[in-house]
């Protein structure tokens, strides 16, 4: 049996202005074919797992089309339209298929389609029929809707966060769809929606209160007749209909079954909501925290989370550290003009940068500093660990490490960078552990690579389009009433 892949895959905050165009996702991952399998299949990422999972079931892996892009604001009306119809043109090119895998990310909006993965799994399905079996992998920061649900037959959602189950859920997926084809089980799924946004702050799944909530998961999938199930974290910092939590229940065609576990599962986030809001840390109070835990100390620049979609450039964090002068300090800012402005000065070179701040203003103001130009680099690096997010190399772009004379030591580069793994770091010839302070800008997803060196995490609300504090965002067209917005 052949069962084709495809993926397509972006996290779309809608609080930024600037689109994902279709060279961001040419400048990740847009690949159609057998390069598919040269890229994913030893990766840690889903689409390796789906490889691993067929190959496992005896099944033929038909990689179809891919896409992948960092989190950005709306996928632009051109890029989403193009990305749909090479989805759709590989499938349409690929013979005869007995299934598919498919990988959105769940929290994908473009310009044109606000459920953008709701609409492409949709416009799969009207391709190859109501009896073809496709399964499903999700990102837990989902934004679900039922559209998405009707277009699959079973519906799998990482279950870490920071993620590194990717892989695994892949092969689940495979597993899934493989005795379905083999009239072992008949996939059947249910979708409860219940109506609460769980602060992002709180998503760490390995502690409280994430830990009771998937152990009760985990319960459940002891019961005779469910396959599978799935805890939606949600994605906050989309506006759209379908923000919030959401819960998956899979079971061997038996769909009251699916339905009554997927509400117990709702029920649990209903009964201990309270437990689901975040805490609230200032960076002053974030700062006095960290001069007194154990170190290094890793400060999670919440309110400017790249893998959120957020610029990589606020400065507020960093701004802290320097009025302070407390020394030992790290940052990684994006600012390709200084990173232009060090190289033609040259290595050794003193100079004065206006650092970061420039995408707008809602992620603090330009960091006026006079620096020691320490080193160039290419900004490629490679990660052998499994990290969050499955990736296993990455390019920040031309990079210039600079260094004040209160110990404040910058990596500026030129690409917007995750910071999901400390290669980024290392790769510049920095030893992470020699600072007693490393700032990353995320919430969860830098933990993964971060413990690596660092004793004590805080996260801190720091403004911008990524806020801890999801109140305090624009919100027009989310769900009424939700929680924590309506108690």
């Amino acid at each position: 049996m052949r069962i084709g892949i495809i993926a397509i895959q972006h996290e779309s905050n809608t609080f930024l202005s600037r689109p994902a165009t279709l060279e961001d996702f040419e400048r990740d991952v847009m690949l159609s074919g057998e390069v598919i399998r040269e890229k994913f299949s030893a990766a840690h990422h889903e689409i390796g797992g789906f490889f691993e999972g067929l190959r496992e079931n005896e099944l033929e892996a038909v990689p179809l089309f891919a896409a992948r892009a960092v989190p950005a604001g709306r996928i632009s009306s051109s890029a989403g339209d193009a990305l749909v119809s090479a989805a759709l043109e590989a499938l349409s090119r690929a013979g005869k298929l007995d299934g598919l895998l498919v990988a959105p990310h769940g929290a994908a909006v473009s310009e044109n389609n606000p459920d953008f993965d709701g609409y492409w799994l949709s416009r799969v399905r009207e391709t190859v029929g109501t009896a073809m079996p496709i399964v499903c992998t999700l990102d837990p920061h989902a934004n679900l809707s039922q559209r998405m649900i009707d277009a699959c037959n079973a519906t799998v959602a990482y279950r870490t966060n920071p993620h590194l189950d990717q892989r695994e859920r892949g092969i689940e997926a495979g597993n899934l769809l493989a005795r379905h084809l083999r009239g072992e089980v008949k996939l059947t799924q249910a979708l409860a929606m219940p109506r609460v946004a769980i602060n992002i702050e709180r998503q760490l799944t390995e502690d409280e209160p994430c830990a009771s909530f998937y152990a009760l998961a985990d319960q459940q999938l002891k019961a005779a007749g469910v396959l599978s199930n799935s805890i939606v974290l949600g994605f906050p910092y989309a506006d759209v209909e379908e923000m919030g939590s959401a819960t998956i229940v899979v079971t061997d065609a038996n769909a009251t079954l699916a339905q009554a576990c997927a509400d117990e599962l709702a029920q649990y986030v209903i009964n201990h909501r309270d437990s689901f809001v975040g805490e609230i840390i200032s960076v002053n109070q974030a700062i006095d925290r960290a001069q007194k835990v154990p170190k290094p100390v890793c400060l999670l620049d919440t309110g400017d989370n790249v893998g959120g979609g957020a610029p990589g450039d606020g400065t507020v964090l960093a701004q802290g550290f320097h009025d302070r002068s407390i020394p030992r300090a790290f940052a990684m800012i994006l600012d390709p003009q200084s990173v232009a402005k060090c190289t033609e000065a040259g290595a050794g070179a003193t100079l004065t940068l206006d650092i970061g701040g420039k995408t707008d203003s809602l992620h603090g103001s330009p960091l006026r500093l006079t620096v020691r130009v320490k080193s160039f680099h290419g900004g490629h690096y490679k990660e052998t660990q499994v990290r969050h997010g499955g990736w296993t190399e990455g390019n920040m772009g031309q990079c210039a490490v600079v260094e004040t004379q209160t110990g404040l030591t910058l990596l500026l580069t030129s690409l917007r960078t995750p910071p999901f793994s400390m290669q980024t770091v290392r790769s510049t010839g920095l030893d992470p552990a020699t600072f007693d302070y490393l700032i990353a800008k995320g919430v969860h997803a830098p933990v993964a690579a971060y413990r690596e060196v660092c004793r004590t995490f805080i996260r801190v609300n720091t403004p911008g389009v990524t806020n801890i504090d999801m109140t305090q965002l624009p919100f027009h067209h989310r769900r009424r009433p939700l929680f924590p917005f309506e108690r």
